[in-house]
């Protein structure tokens, strides 16, 4: 039985309803078979659903409306012919004189319930189309752009330090009228990188149907045999932008002929006119390369009588689907999962989620300013981005009633017992914790797993260490732990020191030390 991915059918509705792509390209874009993305559309349809509606329903509300019936689906799988090994033997025919309709005799011995010739053949077509396209490619207007990274970079000098450093050159061009835009930035870093497609888009005054990047890591995570994998905030990028993603494939310039043929000539027209200039920023280069732009752009193609500005305004401009309103925020992404005391953490922060969602797994969104926390495409938290470690954002509203601790697997009394079971240190050391957050359930797992040492090291051991950690100011898990490991707490420098400063620790008279345990 197959578990159904709303995140894929969210993918698949909006191709289809937004951007109209057909089922091969949807296809090709989402790697799902058209005969699952056409049980998608039909459910779609019967819904009566519209695709802002699509949006806004949780992953649970969304599968309930499309798929009433059962929560995943049970899919009917022929085995697929091993095309490699089609490809190999037909390769050899000459040679061998093996047929396509001897090969698949052979292959429905092996698979009775396999394809039918018809389709077996149809299959290994497909196959060798993709082995060796054409380098002639006709480009719908409007339909797609082409982007990459020029391999000549230009170096932008530190004034302050005397140091070079070497700015990142993003050229992007439609593949109907070859209108291009440059852009520099610092580095190829995702954030740079999806920051030149949102200047690129407001530059073209619209977005085109398909966007086709190289396989740099800020875009494409893998793209194998297996299927393409897009990164998760490249992918979100052009969800707000309603783009689909077609990858070049790897070591395959034939894919983006435009690109490759922008990249040589902003080099020629362009970058090597600043051979002998000195920038010092990369918004300085930015300024001077704006005007070369356009130039560049309305330079009069010799063949064709006209300039790229021509044609962009008689091709692409008029079929490019409209800007957004919203500018496209930079996010990451990260799945997360709801600690015991209601929080999670993202870069040593931590930030509160209500209280049911205890152990729930969440996807965290986070920019440079805001955090959002989603459970199954539902938001459930919004927050300030903390930048101190250690920091923690807490909303009241998230907070459990005082009384719902009866019911907590982990509890405050519960805790207290486990301590007291050690040894004083430990309780004195539980309450300390205690004292040290604004919320009970905030310390539940610094005292957790500091008590659960004692099951790996011995309770007595726990106790000397926790007494030495407070001698040292280190109450930490992960200095108590040290402490554990290199039995720091037999030191008999450590043992004779004077805490310069009471600690809770000193307040019990009926502590002996650590001197008693020698």
């Amino acid at each position: 039985m197959r578990i159904i991915s709303m995140k894929q059918v969210r993918d698949v509705l909006q191709l289809h309803s937004v951007m109209n792509l057909s089922l091969r390209r949807i296809e090709g874009a989402t790697r799902v078979a058209k005969s699952t993305i056409s049980d998608y559309i039909k459910r779609f349809k019967t819904s009566g659903l519209s695709i802002e509606q699509i949006n806004i329903l949780d992953d649970d509300s969304l599968r309930l409306k499309l798929f009433p019936e059962h929560s995943s689906v049970i899919v009917s799988r022929r085995a697929m012919p091993d095309m490699n090994y089609l490809h190999k033997e037909m390769k050899l025919r000459k040679k061998t004189k093996v047929t396509l309709q001897l090969l698949w005799e052979e292959y429905k011995v092996d698979n009775p319930d396999g394809y039918e010739y018809t389709q077996f053949r149809l299959y290994y077509s497909r196959f060798k189309r993709t082995l060796n396209p054409s380098m002639r490619q006709t480009h719908l207007a409007g339909e797609k752009v082409f982007v990459d990274y020029s391999g000549l970079t230009m170096p932008i000098y530190n004034q302050r330090t005397g140091e070079v450093e070497k700015a990142q050159i993003f050229v992007a061009v439609l593949g109907a009228s070859g209108y291009t835009f440059v852009h520099a930035t610092p580095s190829q870093t995702q954030e740079d990188f999806i920051y030149s497609h949102v200047m690129c888009y407001s530059f073209y005054g619209g977005i085109p149907r398909v966007i086709v990047p190289d396989n740099l890591k800020s875009a494409i995570i893998s793209n194998n045999k297996n299927g393409i994998v897009v990164n998760e905030s490249y992918a979100d990028l052009n969800r707000h932008y309603s783009i689909a993603v077609e990858p070049a494939r790897p070591r395959k310039p034939k894919d983006k002929p435009k690109a490759e043929q922008g990249v040589q000539a902003i080099q020629r027209y362009i970058l090597a006119r600043f051979r002998h200039h000195k920038f010092f920023s990369v918004d300085e280069l930015n300024q001077a390369l704006a005007p070369l732009l356009d130039r560049y752009n309305d330079k009069v193609i010799k063949h064709l009588q006209k300039s790229r500005t021509e044609l962009f305004e008689e091709l692409d401009k008029p079929y490019l689907n409209p800007l957004p309103m919203n500018r496209y925020v930079y996010k990451q992404f990260k799945i997360a999962r709801v600690n015991q005391d209601y929080h999670i953490t993202l870069e040593k922060c931590n930030y509160s989620v209500p209280f049911k969602y205890i152990k729930e797994e969440v996807e965290v969104r986070y920019s440079t300013q805001s955090v959002y926390i989603y459970h199954k495409h539902k938001l459930i938290a919004t927050h300030p981005r903390l930048r101190r470690i250690g920091e923690s954002s807490t909303l009241h509203e998230h907070m459990p009633n005082d009384h719902q601790y009866i019911n907590e697997k982990m509890n405050p009394d519960r805790l207290r017992s486990w301590a007291k079971n050690i040894g004083e240190f430990s309780s004195v050391f539980v309450e300390d914790a205690f004292e040290e957050v604004q919320h009970n359930p905030q310390a539940y797992r610094k005292i957790s797993a500091v008590l659960s040492l004692a099951r790996i090291y011995g309770k007595t051991e726990l106790e000397l260490a926790l007494m030495y950690a407070v001698r040292m100011r280190t109450v930490t898990t992960k200095s108590i732990k040290s402490i554990l490991d290199k039995k720091l707490y037999l030191a008999k420098s450590a043992n004779n020191t004077i805490p310069p400063k009471q600690s809770l620790f000193d307040t019990h008279t009926n502590i002996r030390g650590a001197d008693e345990y020698k």
